[in-house]
């Protein structure tokens, strides 16, 4: 069985983000153990002189080490991923190097219409980066709109067709998680120029 970490992509407690991914916990605890992990304790990124990575951070590091894979769910604000979501990833790429290499399965959800396409194709181009060298399932965006009317009293999707789309994607994922173990033949290399990058001179 695969073991995924499942970033909340939100500071916010009533997160419909929160509600999609606590969803997929329970709606997929047949085919793959979740970890939902919190980023919103972390501080601020300020590039410490000391190179000091705080606890939490290289926590969550390890679970992404640990985890096959990794979904993120991010809300949309000013057709961008959130700071407290790119402050996570600061961190998760300032001497750790959690990300390299590692299978990533974006989704969203937002109160309008659209979902989070906008902040999805930013996050995918945030997570293509040198410093966090990704690999992200592509073709594979899901778009929760209207999400505050998503759910019902116990948590559960009441789309069928959403609900279709996101169990189709994530069996794609569980392949996508498959072959990428397959596509390691640079891994090394990947690694050693990540722990090379110079944040003294970024």
């Amino acid at each position: 069985m695969h073991k995924f970490v499942a970033i909340v992509g939100s500071n916010s407690d009533d997160s419909t983000n929160r509600k999609l991914l606590q969803f997929m916990k329970r709606h997929f605890a047949a085919q793959a153990e979740i970890d939902l992990v919190e980023i919103k304790d972390l501080p601020m990124f300020n590039k410490p002189e000391n190179r000091q990575v705080p606890a939490a951070a290289t926590a969550i590091a390890e679970k992404i080490d640990q985890a096959d894979g990794v979904i993120i769910s991010t809300p949309e604000y000013d057709h961008s991923a959130p700071a407290v979501l790119m402050n996570a990833l600061e961190w998760l790429s300032f001497h750790i190097h959690p990300f390299v290499d590692k299978p990533v399965m974006i989704i969203g959800a937002s109160y309008g219409s659209l979902g989070t396409s906008r902040a999805q194709a930013h996050l995918r181009q945030i997570l293509d980066s040198p410093e966090l060298r990704a690999r992200i399932m592509p073709s594979s965006e899901f778009l929760l709109g209207h999400s505050l009317q998503a759910f019902d009293d116990e948590g559960n999707l009441v789309d069928q067709q959403k609900l279709a789309k996101l169990t189709g994607l994530f069996t794609d994922f569980q392949t996508f998680v498959d072959i990428t173990k397959e596509l390691n033949h640079a891994n090394e290399v990947n690694r050693k120029e990540v722990q090379n990058v110079n944040w003294d001179k970024l």
